[in-house]
């Protein structure tokens, strides 16, 4: 969002000899020293990182209605005709391990409904880190209507992971999950910075209406700008929620994240499989075991994961649409008693709010709303960007490709302004390394096209 301001060419100019500042010459405040600089910080980031977030929001786009997708795709494999009488859960479980005999038993997600396929979830050697491969069952007649590859916690198929993994890293790899952590580390500050530009504006009268709605008249670049300020002031709460939330997956910035919620025990808490006493053998099967996790109130879609060195089976609500539904359960394999619960009411509020944005940033919150508000907030970052771009290009002078905020506007902030500033970028360097580093890159180019520039010009002042 870059305001109205006056933008000057980067052809080289004349030494600037201004006459001194009459004692009774009013004083520029904080904010007027300070707004060149931002203008300058908006207009590089906006532009240069701009299509990092046009591929980011296109690509996320394509993901916000994979559940649907899913649900039509795999259809067959999701899906069966309703029963009045289903099969133990022992039984569908043993059948999908003679489908996968070579894998190791991970977890179960019994049917949640009759219209349901069980799902066993198999660790495999051969699958890339974080996927697993599910056996869809039957419940009612034990037809083994599929195997697939599944993605995450969420147990994205191959669909969603293709596209989920085409949002994250561009099916890159590591390298390729930095385009995405660049565009989540400058999202934010190409919001902060034109939120306060266009705040602080001048206006003349009906000046909040000029600020939350844009004009239609006149054409012209003040039409795009009044689009591009109002509609971004609009989006600003969503967009700044989904760059945090996209850095928690981020590599370098995601580690430095983890680590703070492990300092501050801000982690998502997890149920104790510590049983009691000394584990005393024997088994009493999955159909006991969600019972006993039903009877404490463990009920509707679950993950139940088997004992895992003498400990505890874990059952584990697995529903995202409604972040209640999170709570679990520790059951004795050898009793079937119930040894501990966890409920998310008892989860500290930063993990709520951990899983409350995530789920929120992958429009799985609240189903269909979340999806919509996604879908807003994608095509308005995209228009937001056209305009921006608009903008600049209705500025370019006859015979350039278009004119840049004045180099040189951090002289002209106060030390006492410009040294937190300093101390606060430093710090959010280090903690969000890709937009220390690209941000210094951006200085660095900036002070080659300014050396280049004055070359030019003391070229061209010898030769006349």
């Amino acid at each position: 969002m870059a305001p109205d301001e006056q933008l000057v060419d980067e052809t080289p100019a004349k030494p600037d000899v201004r006459e001194p500042r009459a004692p009774d010459a009013p004083r520029q405040t904080w904010w007027q020293a300070l707004r060149p600089l931002v203008l300058r910080l908006h207009f590089y980031a906006g532009a240069l990182v701009a299509p990092f977030l046009v591929v980011a929001a296109l690509t996320g786009l394509l993901y916000v209605f994979t559940p649907q997708l899913e649900q039509s795709v795999y259809d067959h494999e999701l899906h069966v005709p309703p029963a009045a009488t289903s099969h133990p859960l022992a039984a569908q479980v043993e059948t999908a391990r003679a489908v996968r005999p070579g894998d190791s038993l991970k977890s179960v997600r019994p049917a949640p409904t009759p219209t349901d396929t069980t799902q066993v979830i198999f660790d495999a050697p051969d699958l890339p880190e974080s996927y697993r491969r599910t056996v869809f069952v039957d419940p009612h007649t034990l037809e083994v209507r599929g195997v697939l590859d599944t993605y995450g916690s969420s147990q994205a198929l191959p669909l969603r992971a293709w596209i989920d993994n085409l949002h994250r890293g561009l099916h890159l790899g590591d390298a390729g999950r930095l385009y995405s952590e660049l565009a989540a580390s400058w999202l934010w500050v190409v919001v902060a910075g034109g939120l306060v530009m266009w705040v602080a504006r001048r206006r003349p009268r009906r000046r909040v209406r000029t600020t939350i709605a844009p004009e239609l008249r006149p054409a012209g670049r003040r039409r795009v700008l009044s689009w591009h300020g109002a509609v971004g002031l609009w989006l600003a709460p969503g967009l700044l929620f989904l760059s945090a939330t996209g850095l928690t997956w981020s590599v370098y910035a995601g580690e430095n994240i983890s680590a703070l919620r492990e300092s501050l025990s801000w982690e998502t808490p997890t149920v104790s499989t510590a049983l009691p006493s000394a584990p005393s053998g024997g088994d009493v099967g999955f159909d006991r075991i969600r019972e006993a996790a039903a009877e404490h109130g463990v009920t509707g879609a679950v993950e139940i994961t088997p004992p895992d060195d003498g400990g505890a089976y874990t059952v584990q609500q697995v529903g995202r649409q409604w972040p209640t539904r999170q709570d679990s359960a520790a059951v004795d394999p050898a009793s079937g008693a119930v040894t501990a619960t966890l409920r998310f009411a008892d989860y500290p509020l930063m993990a709520k709010l951990s899983r409350w944005g995530i789920d929120a940033h992958m429009g799985l919150l609240f189903g269909l709303v979340n999806q919509i508000a996604l879908l807003a907030l994608g095509l308005g970052l995209l228009c937001v960007i056209f305009w921006g771009y608009r903008m600049w290009w209705l500025r370019r002078p006859a015979a350039g490709f278009g004119r840049l905020p004045a180099r040189g506007a951090w002289r002209l902030v106060p030390g006492r302004v410009m040294a937190p500033i300093i101390l606060v970028a430093a710090f959010v360097a280090y903690f969000v390394p890709l937009l220390g580093v690209s941000l210094l890159a951006f200085l660095v180019l900036d002070a080659v096209l300014g050396a280049v520039a004055r070359r030019r010009t003391s070229d061209s002042n010898a030769g006349a």
